[in-house]
């Protein structure tokens, strides 16, 4: 036997032992660029819906502190009106006591008798009415602070309660962030993609959807950053927010309460200024004509000019 093949039957037991001990070196490889673009796709669906979620419970965390403001601003005026009223029956007992009809007093101060004794007792029919008047005034004026103060205290549990799952919403997002811009930087080498204003031809728009339009072109190449409605970022219904904002309209940070906030048209109707809803309402576009919408795509995206059917479109929605 020639020393060359003495030297690879040594050889080759060696090499196949390493690779019955190490199978994984042998077989493993690295995802591949299309693999971790389907994986951030995957995970940025997931990731958008929950942003949402996160947006419609602040949105209505909002309204619960308005109401609540509107409710606390209420109290004073109440409390004025009980004060008021609880004069006005020490000022009954007093005259009263003074003129000696205290019994009469009594009585027509008291339900279920006021009619009977305002026909005995015509002199004091006037002072009777007037007093009555007051009593069930107290009586309205405290049974509003009550309601009030029950709605009230409702509106500050329901907060609470919100707080507390819109703290734990952003601590999931958080991390889920971290996994998610790990993966762009897999696959691209950066977290967030480099973008660039536009510089092309704004369409000319009248009225108030053209400031919407002109808003969403400029607002090109800003990244989506969640739960922002600008000026340094947007994710999706936060820029259509800002949009409509720069416009004099008011909208909710959030794409499902959006199309409450709309008037629905079909797509026939659809004229820029308008709104596209995707992905089960868990997206929004702005629609912008020819067939294109401006929309904050998803994480380590930016806003960008794209096709109306960029995704499964849910419904159209017009401003009013």
């Amino acid at each position: 036997m020639s020393p060359l093949r003495r030297s690879l039957y040594a050889v080759v037991p060696t090499v196949l032992a390493l690779l019955v001990l190490s199978p994984s070196t042998a077989v493993r490889a690295e995802p591949s660029a299309a693999e971790i673009q389907q994986r951030i796709n995957t995970e940025s669906r997931t990731l958008s819906r929950i942003v949402e979620d996160y947006n419609k419970v602040r949105e209505q965390l909002k309204q619960t502190k308005a109401a609540a403001a509107r409710h606390a601003a209420t109290l004073p005026a109440l409390e004025q009106r009980l004060g008021a009223a609880e004069r006005d029956i020490q000022q009954i007992a007093l005259t009263a006591y003074k003129t000696g009809h205290l019994r009469e007093v009594d009585a027509l101060l008291s339900a279920g008798r006021q009619g009977a004794l305002l026909d005995r007792l015509s002199p004091l029919d006037q002072l009777a009415k007037r007093r009555q008047e007051q009593v069930r005034g107290y009586a309205a004026a405290r049974q509003q602070y009550l309601a009030e103060k029950r709605k009230l205290d409702n509106l500050l549990a329901k907060q609470n309660i919100q707080m507390r799952d819109l703290a734990a919403r952003k601590v999931k997002i958080e991390k889920d962030l971290e996994k998610l811009f790990e993966l762009r930087r897999q696959a691209y080498g950066q977290a967030q993609e480099t973008g660039s204003r536009y510089t092309g031809t704004i369409p000319a728009i009248s009225g108030s959807a053209g400031v919407a339009v002109r808003f969403a072109y400029n607002a090109i190449g800003s990244p989506y950053v969640w739960g922002a409605a600008g000026p340094n970022g947007y994710d999706c219904s936060g820029l259509t927010k800002a949009a409509w904002r720069a416009a004099g309209k008011s909208l909710p940070h959030n794409a499902a309460m959006q199309r409450d906030a709309t008037a629905y048209i079909n797509q026939s109707q659809l004229m820029p200024g308008d709104l596209v809803f995707y992905s089960g309402l868990g997206h929004v576009g702005l629609y912008v004509g020819n067939g294109k919408v401006i929309h904050a795509p998803t994480f380590g995206q930016n806003v960008t000019l794209a096709d109306v059917g960029v995704m499964p479109i849910h419904s159209y929605g017009r401003v009013r």
